[in-house]
């Protein structure tokens, strides 16, 4: 019988990997042999303080929320936490507006008797602290309620969702569209899940602490299809695209990459917020200032990034969001099929391996679910 350096290949140190690898070492005392094609750890979610000490989201803001106790249990071994509630403002018709769109939205775009009126007749109809759905809201049998409707799709959503996706929002699975209701309420906080907090330290510091085990053997820089067929593992967890890994023989899965435009300027803050979005007139799609997330404005420099939606093209740049589709849908599964009728051991994880929109909470959800489910 062969025996194997490793028990496990675990391809990708993002939180899906890191997570893995850390329970099968800690938990069922396996030895594991996590790579990553980066120079770093963390994934999408690394973060590095820059030269103007700012911590920076080098990939896009990451916000952590949840409402599940074991995922802030689970995290909460690795890592501290600082208070942090996001809060995103939209420039609608030239002025700031709470995103999502919710009662204040309304006041500051509308005269006080039409807001009013819009107000009670939201009230009325859906009730207070309600999430309505776009496109849903939209089909309201009263003409009122569609003409509000409709005004938000045009000057809020349609705009952002089509540079954002390359698709308009009809196009898109209702999964995606409903991430972005109209909120009937004054809470202005994007999320309203009840642990909002940042990892006191950052992400990468978060994710450096669980990979830290003894059974655990880490090689950055390391392509899988250099390693792959090599004698030194029993069975791969994969967190990278499906479709990559099989070549991509049935076919390209789509995705949505992003370009960042890093800007560093002289002054303490920029924004009166974290994020700023622009959903009209412009080619980017937001402007996120990373102070705002450490809430410490000593500095005399501040950092922003300037984020333009892109098409992801193999080989140029990096997949960030799966699109949600029925025909790319229908593709993943086929892939699916191809592991199947396969004599390897594989396991596909994260947002990549399981072509799914996973918030930060998920992707530790899954990755601990993963783990119960293979032992």
């Amino acid at each position: 019988m062969m025996r194997y350096s490793y028990d496990w290949l675990i391809v990708g140190a993002g939180f899906t990997g890191a997570i893995i690898a850390e329970r099968l070492a800690s938990v069922y005392n396996q030895k594991i042999w996590v790579i990553d094609r980066r120079n770093h750890i963390a994934g999408n979610a690394y973060d590095s303080i820059n030269e103007h000490n700012i911590l920076y989201h080098v990939y896009g803001p990451h916000i952590f929320h949840t409402n599940s106790d074991r995922v802030i249990q689970y995290l909460s071994h690795f890592t501290d936490w600082k208070n942090y509630e996001h809060r995103v403002v939209g420039l609608v018709k030239g002025r700031f507006i709470p995103i999502p769109f919710n009662l204040t939205s309304i006041e500051i775009l509308f005269s006080q008797k039409e807001a009013e009126d819009l107000k009670n007749l939201l009230l009325h109809t859906y009730g207070i602290n309600i999430k309505v759905p776009i496109l849903e809201m939209m089909k309201n049998s009263d003409e009122k309620i569609r003409f509000l409707a409709d005004f938000i799709y045009q000057n809020v959503f349609i705009g952002y969702t089509t540079k954002q996706w390359g698709l308009k929002p009809e196009e898109l699975s209702p999964s995606v569209t409903e991430r972005v209701p109209v909120h009937i309420s004054y809470d202005d906080r994007y999320f309203q899940d009840k642990f909002q907090k940042m990892p006191k330290d950052g992400y990468t510091k978060l994710i450096e602490r669980i990979l830290n085990h003894p059974n655990i053997t880490l090689s950055l820089n390391t392509e899988y299809n250099d390693v792959r067929n090599c004698n030194s593992f029993e069975k791969t967890i994969f967190t990278g695209s499906i479709d990559e890994y099989f070549d991509y023989k049935l076919g390209e899965l789509p995705y949505r990459s992003l370009h960042f435009d890093v800007q560093s300027y002289q002054q303490r803050i920029h924004q009166p917020v974290a994020q700023v979005n622009y959903p009209n007139d412009h080619q980017y799609t937001r402007i996120t200032e990373m102070i705002h997330f450490n809430k410490v404005y000593r500095n005399k420099m501040t950092t922003v990034e300037i984020e333009y939606p892109q098409p992801y093209i193999i080989g140029k740049n990096i997949p960030y969001y799966p699109i949600s589709q029925e025909n790319n849908e229908r593709l993943y599964q086929q892939y699916l099929c191809l592991i199947r009728q396969s004599s390897k051991k594989v396991f596909f994880a994260g947002r990549l391996g399981t072509y799914r929109y996973l918030n930060m909470d998920q992707a530790v959800d899954q990755a601990l679910t993963l783990v119960e489910k293979i032992h």
